[in-house]
């Protein structure tokens, strides 16, 4: 049942420990957490998504009200809730990577379906055209 682990942690501690981590799992596509942790984080991420194809004022305030992070919540509203438009859940992924070397916790990655880094695209598209221009100027 999700919700209900304690994960070693004081309730509000562990809200915000899930806050910033579904905020940045819902910035960058993945992350890199416990194996216990990825699966609180990845119910919470599902359920702002959800939030974000409803797309009415009051789901807004509700994704305000949890994630840090305005520039996230816009994102959660425009791109996810386009690219998840004909998926009835399971937004997310999560891959076992196997036991932490210092404590011997599992770790895995959750990671958004299907999504890929608009960000990542545009740097390489950058890089691509500096690289031109000084090819072009020794002309």
């Amino acid at each position: 049942m999700p919700g209900t682990r304690k994960l070693g942690r004081p309730s509000d501690q562990r809200r915000a420990m899930l806050r910033g981590m579904v905020t940045l799992l819902l910035e960058n596509g993945q992350v890199e957490t416990t194996l216990t942790r990825a699966k609180e984080v990845r119910s919470i991420a599902e359920k702002m998504i959800t939030l974000g194809k409803k797309n009415t004022l009051a789901s807004r305030r509700q994704a305000l009200a949890y994630i840090t992070k305005e520039s996230v919540v816009t994102k959660v509203f425009t791109e996810y809730a386009a690219l998840y438009a004909e998926r009835n859940g399971g937004y997310t992924q999560i891959f076992k990577l196997g036991a932490r070397r210092g404590d011997g916790a599992e770790t895995a990655i959750v990671r958004m379906v299907d999504y890929v880094k608009v960000e990542a695209d545009e740097k390489a598209s950058k890089k691509a055209k500096k690289v031109e221009e000084p090819a072009a100027d020794a002309e």
